[in-house]
């Protein structure tokens, strides 16, 4: 047995990170955005903006949280192809992706993508003092906060030119979205990192903004979770329930909350995610994981990387909150699932991407892909290590 935190480090350092500085592209820059289920990376694929986003938030991170003077190389070699080429020079904003040798590919300007670039670029901003990074990072949220808000919330797809699109990225299930409890979510934790950075008020009020959202618009009290897909006054166009979106919010929000030291507002909050989390306990933690959605009342068993990640996370927040040690159980059984039957045990491999109701990786899908990232793994252990929980594993 040992504390939890030491297993994440232990996992951090011999999985996660050489696995995704082993994918390091030293000719055109950044980190090559594809590898399939047999570890056979395209070194001609497309590379996807939010990949590269996540890649720079992960190694500035895991960079401040181990003073390693390689992941620092790592960082500024992720900042130095987001800076050259996936910021969009004449109209502002990021792509959606570039070619392998950084030539915009897909130009449309979506909000979920400036997110985690501010996200990315805060993060790197603390670890590097690089005052143009922070300048960039302000300069995206200044043009969230123009192109991408209407009176009642956050809109979502554009043109490279901000011109409205429909939102086929961020919509799923059958609907197309005018609004996304999922952008929202990262919105307000891109703005959080913003905020870390440099207690800006002004970014302040934004997340209280997307805070009263939250609240009002996409927590249903009734239901005990987050509504998902939104028309575009942020009424509910179907009956989703996300398990994984749902256990994130609920340690996510927490977190953003804390750093703005309003402590009536975060008590509000806090009940509501205390709300979410024991709601999935309750419904979807089963076979030692957590289950990823139920649509229309009919569950989906598929078990995927991150909501298991987020499990985890969701979990030890909840123990952290209440000392209920069924919180605790639960993350180190999700731990030990993720260990045995998640973790890619084959040379030179990191995480599946999905496992089926037998704990198969069935279908085998991609190891690295566009969605495919070290955000919520490398999240995971670095927020374990920076929290050491009682937690034993």
């Amino acid at each position: 047995m040992q504390r939890i935190s030491q297993a994440a480090k232990a996992m951090l350092e011999t999985t996660i990170l050489p696995f995704w500085m082993g994918l390091r592209d030293d000719e055109f820059g950044g980190y090559y955005g594809y590898m399939d289920f047999d570890h056979k990376v395209d070194r001609r694929a497309e590379k996807g903006c939010i990949l590269n986003s996540r890649i720079l938030w992960f190694f500035s991170s895991a960079a401040m949280a181990t003073d390693r003077d390689d992941l620092r190389d790592e960082a500024d070699h992720a900042y130095r192809f987001l800076r050259d080429h996936c910021v969009d020079r004449k109209n502002g904003g990021v792509f959606w992706s570039v070619t392998r040798d950084g030539r915009p590919l897909d130009t449309t300007k979506h909000t979920y993508n400036q997110a985690f670039a501010i996200y990315a670029l805060a993060a790197y901003y603390r670890l590097s003092g690089n005052r143009y990074a922070l300048d960039l990072a302000r300069e995206l949220f200044d043009l969230i906060e123009r192109r991408c808000t209407d009176a009642e919330g956050y809109l979502e797809a554009f043109t490279i030119d901000w011109q409205p699109e429909s939102n086929e990225k961020l919509s799923e299930n059958g609907v197309l979205a005018a609004k996304t409890m999922n952008t929202l979510l990262h919105v307000f934790e891109g703005y959080a990192g913003l905020y870390q950075a440099t207690g800006d008020e002004t970014v302040g009020r934004a997340m209280r903004r997307i805070l009263d959202i939250y609240a009002h618009k996409v927590y249903s009290p009734a239901l005990h979770r987050q509504l998902v897909f939104f028309d575009e006054h942020y009424n509910s166009i179907i009956d989703l329930y996300s398990y994984g979106h749902d256990i994130e919010s609920s340690w996510l929000i927490d977190w953003g909350c804390s750093l703005l030291g309003d402590h009536a507002l975060t008590g509000r909050i806090s009940a509501i995610d205390s709300d979410l989390a024991a709601a999935i306990y309750k419904n979807a933690y089963r076979d030692h994981s957590v289950i990823n959605e139920c649509e229309r009342g009919k569950d989906d068993l598929t078990r995927v990387w991150w909501v298991q990640a987020e499990g985890v996370l969701g979990f030890v927040n909840q123990f952290e909150k209440t000392g209920d040690p069924k919180y605790a159980d639960a993350a180190a059984d999700i731990w030990h699932y993720i260990c045995d039957r998640l973790v890619d045990h084959r040379p030179g491999g990191e995480w599946f991407w999905c496992l089926d109701d037998n704990a198969e990786p069935n279908p085998p899908k991609p190891i690295v892909e566009p969605w495919k990232c070290p955000y919520h793994n490398g999240r995971l252990c670095l927020e374990l290590m920076r929290r050491d929980p009682d937690v034993q594993v």
